[in-house]
């Protein structure tokens, strides 16, 4: 039995105890050779988890929104033309820092629920001047999923760069950024990832840190420069000390032993039980008769559902009945719909039976406040696609 409400969010999400204890070792210099050690080891495993050899990995105390505005900080110049992809709040946001920056950010906006039709996206580029194309592989208000090798083969046909704001998908959807052509793709410690909240997580191309380093004028973000920081990455990975800022000590070894257990369930088995997990969660909202902001399957994120409430459920009610159930899920988060719907997080180290406490929570909530379905239907019917997933 858990000692607290099951974290069932889009993050943070439930964290492993191995990746807790770390985090109570007490704290070391952060020139100790034996945390060098553990840096440069969490730099190389990311390269496995981003799926990308010969890409630069970064690790800094920050939070996701950062791992975006220093992307648009060390690629954008005042001027630069960029196509950003809008699929949800996160998308608005990295609008936004864009054009902090300066950048003239054109936007391709799809409707709720859906992606732009890559048809679409090639029509835009094919205009030429554009600087680089930034988009969400998920965006967590919407649980929409983009096209990402289809997109980012789309930036380098027409000469920009591709930028990822992963979120909410790296270590659990699947990304092969080297293969695939992503320049940029980042991340937070506190989602698949599997650490509590504190680090921003990026990996970055070669083709991505020359364009940095071909700038006409400096980075207008001295904590966020990528060139401040690229002796210190290389250096640990190097086993070897080098500074700009003190780093997050005891999060970084809580890094490293959860990159550790990602790297040794397999990325590909990784890939497979998110989408095995997604798979059996939908199901069970279909049987209880309840919609979803996503306009189909193919444009549904893995690593969370987002769900429309039926008619007469409010939010207010609902989601504090959720936790009377032992569970906590969050609200909408989109403005225009925030009242329509809830999301409930799946990724990371959850198990199969977290899953069927959550589809019971959610189905006993929804009872007592006056709706009605075939109690126990949900859970039945994530039994079912349990079964046929062949997961014991």
């Amino acid at each position: 039995m858990k000692s607290h409400k099951l974290l069932m969010i889009p993050g943070p999400i439930e964290f492993d105890p191995a990746v807790l204890a770390a985090m109570s070792v007490p704290t070391s210099s952060h020139t100790d050779p034996a945390f060098i050690q553990t840096f440069g080891e969490a730099l190389q495993k990311m390269r496995t988890v981003f799926q990308s050899p010969n890409g630069q990995p970064f690790i800094v105390a920050a939070s996701g929104t950062f791992g975006m505005d220093v992307a648009a900080a060390n690629l954008v110049e005042a001027g630069d033309r960029v196509l950003l992809l809008n699929i949800g709040y996160f998308s608005e946001r990295f609008g936004e820092i864009l054009e902090c920056y300066g950048a003239q950010v054109t936007q391709i906006k799809a409707e709720v629920g859906n992606r732009p039709d890559p048809q679409q996206v090639e029509e835009e580029l094919k205009k030429g001047g554009y600087k680089a194309l930034f988009f969400s592989h998920v965006d967590t208000s919407t649980g929409v999923l983009n096209d990402v090798p289809a997109l980012a083969r789309l930036a380098h046909q027409y000469g920009a760069l591709c930028v990822v704001d992963g979120v909410c998908s790296v270590a659990a959807e699947e990304l092969r950024m080297e293969e695939w052509g992503v320049d940029v793709a980042l991340t937070a410690s506190q989602k698949a990832i599997g650490v509590p909240p504190g680090l921003a997580l990026w990996m970055v191309s070669q083709r991505a840190l020359e364009a940095r380093r071909r700038r006409k004028s400096p980075v207008p973000n001295y904590y966020g420069d990528w060139l401040r920081w690229l002796p210190v990455m290389q250096a640990h990975e190097a086993s070897q000390f080098d500074y700009f800022a003190t780093p997050a000590i005891n999060l970084i070894r809580a890094l490293n032993v959860s990159l550790s257990q990602i790297v040794a369930e397999g990325i590909e088995n990784r890939y497979a039980r998110h989408r095995r997990m997604s798979h059996v969660f939908k199901a069970a909202m279909t049987a209880i008769e309840l919609d979803q902001i996503p306009v189909s399957e193919a444009v549904a994120a893995h690593t969370l559902t987002a769900v429309r409430y039926p008619k007469g459920i409010q939010a207010a009610d609902f989601l504090p009945r959720v936790a009377q159930e032992e569970v906590i899920v969050s609200g909408g988060l989109l403005p225009p719909i925030k009242q329509e719907y809830f999301r409930v997080g799946h990724m990371g180290n959850i198990s199969f039976g977290d899953l069927i406490g959550t589809i019971s929570a959610i189905e006993r909530a929804l009872y007592s406040l006056g709706y009605r379905f075939a109690v126990g239907s949900g859970v039945a019917a994530a039994q079912r696609a349990i079964q046929e997933n062949g997961v014991a």
